[in-house]
């Protein structure tokens, strides 16, 4: 059996699928999490299961709602599973009356009926099942309720289906009419047909257009509008039979929205939030546990150096495990700590339902810039990897400002950026480093703004669309949901640590280690790395002030990987054997530049606003289908950052002259 998991966006769809599947999929309050159609088996079952992108309706706008609209009309399967958002059950259930057109087995979950019993509501299963002529099941995905009944819901499903007149009996009667000379998808089509959809051809059903233009002639108004209208005066007309309020209050979410959507309180709030999320990671754990784990990784490297050197190995191999290996992958894993605090506070702060919020308050302000509330949402998930980010622009229906927002995501500090910021801000800043590294995030919001104004003005020329979104109730954060995201968060960057970060670091070793000639163990200001680097430090010179070919390849590097920033760094460091007071990179001999608290500002502004990580650049090219875009997105992303990195360097130099 083939079973297809509908609902609308944020309806608890992807909770459910990870619970019938036992898989772990992206779950998160708010839309869009899905986005593209994933598959799986119903544990202790052979039903196989496809969870497909949230949809509001059949009519489909964004390039997720064609995906769920092709897979339901071209596909073959047995079973639509139909998940309903209780707390929002007349929108719901609008897909839900469309589905019935479909002619196929529907089963109806009812999800989070816990939550609308606290809010003083009920719905009545064996009434609205009455009603639809299709089995609904009351569930919680989020507390494992109900599962198995639905699961033998499923099981009984035996092409039993009855079809529901929802409309007037004249657009009943036009859609049994024009259903005789149809083949497939019967009622559906008809109605595409009487909707006066573009994609159906008229020629193919001569008597359509009697139909459509006598239909038309009664109502007065475009038939789209007409068949939605009776959609949801269906809906609304029956609401007494299945659905009962004990009380009517205002809800908890209704009282803190006052205070969280306050128009005054929004913004500021929004800076507090993010100031704690960046003063956990960076400042309170930061300061404890990078000096610590780096103490653990030295001692494993000077463990491992005295093992090979008591079993007299080759020289140019100790150097490779201990001076390249270790030292370029332990800098990076010293900031896992820091990683799994940003984790978790981005987590929480999406399961509660408070980015969906921020992202409805600040549509207003983004509308401005050309953007919507919908580009705000890859830029959230852009703060845990861009790649994810990038593709999360799927749900963004207009081209223009899809495309803008694939450009801009990359700007958001993500997480392969924070060991570079947390190392540069704590060593030259001390105290303050989170508040610089808060700084840099909202800079890069700010850049992101004006880059969008730019883009529109001269390059993506258009308006923004309306950002309709229905909140999400606030809810408790599942530690089990929480975990399970920032362990695969964590794990990720772990792995790329050992795999793109292992190579590049052994990359770094042997440029650093041999001449041209390849003589090993030559000065490193005359390896073939510092060769190249010297030719590109004086293009570089602006950024930092500095000819430092240390620096420049460093940040150049970060094009395979943000993290190899810091890695090349300590490999370097290392080998140049520059290691003072506990430092990885800054000395005195000034192979990375004389670092001064501005150049550091303005290295990592260059970083992290440069042209992201190879990774990052192929999810352009998938979204933007195109190498020329792509190609002018990189050129874009690099040019402002080597102007911005070299106008604070400057500016900051000639005020400093004054102080």
């Amino acid at each position: 059996m083939k079973v297809c998991l509908v609902g609308n966006q944020n309806s608890g769809k992807t909770s459910l699928f990870n619970v019938l599947t036992g898989m772990n999929q992206k779950v998160g309050n708010w839309p869009g999490v899905t986005i593209d159609r994933k598959e799986g088996i119903i544990k202790s079952t052979d039903i196989q299961i496809i969870d497909l992108p949230g949809v509001y309706s059949l009519n489909p706008f964004t390039s997720e709602e064609k995906i769920t609209r092709d897979f339901l009309l071209n596909e073959e399967y047995d079973v639509i599973l139909n998940i309903i958002d209780s707390t929002s059950i007349e929108r719901s259930l609008y897909l839900t009356t469309q589905l019935l057109d479909l002619n196929k087995n529907v089963v109806v979950a009812l999800n989070m009926c816990d939550l609308l019993a606290k809010k003083g509501f009920h719905v009545h299963e064996d009434m609205l099942s009455k009603l639809l002529k299709v089995p609904v099941i009351k569930i919680s995905a989020l507390k494992n309720e109900g599962i198995d009944d639905l699961i033998n819901a499923i099981k009984n499903q035996n092409n039993s289906y009855k079809s529901i007149k929802i409309f007037e009996s004249d657009i009943e009667n036009s859609i049994d009419k024009l259903s005789e000379n149809i083949e497939s998808n019967k009622r559906y089509n008809a109605l595409k047909i009487i909707e006066d959809d573009t994609l159906y051809l008229k020629s193919e059903h001569p008597e359509a257009k009697e139909i459509i233009d006598n239909l038309y002639s009664r109502y007065q108004k475009r038939m789209d509008e007409v068949i939605a209208d009776q959609r949801y005066n269906f809906i609304v007309k029956n609401k007494d039979k299945y659905f009962h309020a004990d009380k009517d209050e205002e809800t908890t979410s209704d009282k803190i929205d006052k205070v969280i959507l306050n128009k005054y309180l929004a913004i500021p709030i929004f800076i507090l939030i993010m100031a704690l999320v960046y003063f956990l990671s960076v400042g309170l754990v930061g300061s404890f546990t990078v000096d610590g784990i780096d103490y653990l990784i030295n001692l494993l490297k000077d463990s491992v150096e005295n093992g090979l050197n008591s079993i007299n190995a080759f020289p140019w191999l100790t150097s490779l495990i201990c001076d390249g290996i270790i030292t370029g992958v332990g800098a990076v894993l010293n900031f896992v700590p820091q990683l799994i605090i940003l984790f978790i506070c981005i987590s929480v702060l999406e399961t509660v339902g408070y980015m969906a919020r921020i992202s409805f308050f600040l549509d207003k302000v983004f509308r401005k810039f050309g953007l919507s509330g919908k580009s705000i949402i890859p830029f959230i998930v852009g703060s845990g990897c861009s790649v994810p980010g990038i593709m999360t622009t799927r749900t963004i229906e207009n081209e223009k400002e899809k495309k803008t927002t694939i450009m801009l995501t990359p700007f958001i500090p993500c997480s392969a950026k924070l060991p570079i910021i947390t190392l540069f801000t704590t060593f030259f800043f001390g105290s303050l480093a989170w508040l610089v590294s808060l700084s840099l995030y909202f800079l890069a919001i700010v850049i992101i703004l004006l880059s969008a104004i730019l883009l529109k003005k001269f390059y993506m020329k258009g308006e923004s669309e309306n950002y309709i979104l229905e909140l999400p109730e606030y809810k408790t954060p599942s530690f089990k949901y929480v975990s399970r995201d920032v362990i695969e968060k964590v794990w990720s960057f772990i792995k790329r640590a050992g795999s793109v970060i292992f190579i590049c670091s052994i990359l770094v070793w042997f440029l650093s280690s041999f001449s041209w000639t390849f003589t090993y163990g030559v000065p490193i200001e005359q390896s073939i790395l510092a060769s190249i680097g010297n030719i590109l430090a004086y293009p570089f010179y602006p950024v930092i002030g500095e000819l430092s070919w240390a620096s420049t390849v460093s940040a150049l590097l970060g094009l395979v990987a943000k993290e190899q920033v810091v890695s090349s760094m300590s490999v370097i460091a290392g080998l140049a054997e520059t290691v003072e007071d506990g430092s990885l990179i800054f000395a005195q001999n000034g192979i990375f530049g004389f670092f001064t608290p501005l150049s550091a500002y303005s290295y990592m502004v260059f970083v992290l606003f440069s042209a992201p990580c190879i990774g990052a650049i192929g999810a352009m090219r998938r979204e933007f289908k195109s190498l020329k875009t792509t190609f002018k997105a990189v050129a874009y992303q690099t040019l402002l950052a080597y102007i911005l990195a070299s106008l604070i360097t400057g500016v900051g130099s000639l005020i400093m002259l004054f102080i």
